[in-house]
């Protein structure tokens, strides 16, 4: 009974989350079919007007920011590299505690495997020559990039803007 109400829920989450990313592409639209008439509307027009213009335009401007908080818990679509990594997986996180925590150890995974890798350089670069020593360092320094590569894919489709400096 509970999974039943569990799974209503969910489809229902999921209607309303398509419904509103719908409607925040009808407003985005409104909004630039509004600038384009004010742009064609606002010359030769007396102080006042132009200056009631200019605050409609200054609302208008403010509303992309709107918008894009707004969508920062809405699922989207994943970027060219995880749609052919994980294919059409959602990786949308909804919670900010679940993106923090995502974040959190995500960092933590790149602390713990450079050290690791570093020190597997160094044993192998001092102390081991050997080919196959040498070839699984290799193999776990690809590894290593393509697991940061995919883990910095789902941090930046989930909003997150301080990966490349983090």
């Amino acid at each position: 009974e509970s999974h039943r109400l569990y799974m209503q829920k969910l489809d229902e989450v999921s209607k309303m989350q398509h419904s509103f990313t719908a409607s925040i592409d009808r407003h985005r639209k409104n909004l630039k079919d509004l600038t384009q008439s004010l742009n064609k509307c606002s010359k030769g027009l007396t102080g006042e007007e132009a200056k009631q213009v200019e605050d409609i335009k200054g609302h208008i401007q403010e509303r992309p920011n709107h918008f894009l908080q707004m969508e920062a818990f809405l699922p989207k679509k994943n970027g060219i590299y995880l749609s052919l990594v994980l294919g059409s997986v959602n990786v949308n996180l909804l919670s900010k505690q679940s993106k923090a925590a995502y974040k959190d150890e995500y960092e933590k995974f790149k602390l713990y495997v450079t050290v690791i890798l570093l020190l597997m350089a160094f044993i192998c670069q001092f102390f081991v020559s050997n080919r196959f020593v040498d070839a699984v360092l290799n193999f776990f320094f690809v590894w290593y990039y393509c697991t940061l590569t995919i883990r910095e894919s789902i941090l930046i489709s989930n909003g997150s803007r301080s990966v490349i400096a983090g």
